[in-house]
């Protein structure tokens, strides 16, 4: 039986999860940045810094990386100047979402972020179109500001199935930080 060796089956999922980790940490670096960039690289006297560092640390992002990241959003490192973006879009059944992410370029950004919504026959809405049916909160858990919908909306199992597979082709962007919506799990 050639070419169904146990060690390539291993190899494709260990290169997937490397893929996956990766988005990860490359997420975690670039918040790092802009936190630091926001308000300082001392964790003790920046907040938003600290929590993002605990994250980081709890998912096992080297030590190494989270100095490169705090050098970089403090300018002390060459790397390309972040910020973050928000945009709000319906997506099928009706359903609101809020995008946030950071990036080094708003429009190109803002052209890839369209393109999947075109995919997914979602629109993105103008400023304060969706933000007006969630509410900032802190998760307890996690200790960082959410997105938390007023009232949750119910769509039948194929739409849902939609919703999650454009969730995903946003989550893969990697500009793209944290989706919320007002979809009911």
């Amino acid at each position: 039986m050639s070419g169904h060796s146990h060690w390539a089956k291993i190899k494709h999922k260990k290169t997937a999860a490397d893929e996956k980790k990766g988005q990860v940490f490359s997420k975690l670096a670039r918040e790092i940045q802009v936190a630091t960039r926001e308000k300082g690289g001392d964790p003790n006297f920046n907040p938003r810094l600290r929590l993002v560092i605990e994250r980081a640390k709890s998912l096992r992002l080297p030590a190494e990386n989270i100095e490169r990241a705090i050098k970089k959003g403090a300018g002390t490192v060459g790397g390309e100047k972040l910020e973050e973006v928000t945009f709000e879009a319906f997506g099928l059944g009706g359903i609101a979402i809020i995008i946030e992410g950071i990036t080094d370029n708003k429009n190109r950004t803002l052209g890839e972020i369209k393109q999947i919504l075109s995919q997914y026959n979602a629109k993105l809405a103008g400023e304060g179109g969706v933000k007006w049916m969630f509410e900032r909160k802190i998760n307890q858990e996690s200790n960082t500001l959410e997105w938390v919908p007023k009232q949750e909306i119910q769509i039948d199992e194929k739409l849902k199935e939609s919703c999650e597979k454009f969730f995903e082709a946003l989550d893969e962007n990697e500009s793209v930080q944290e989706i919320y919506s007002n979809l009911k799990n």
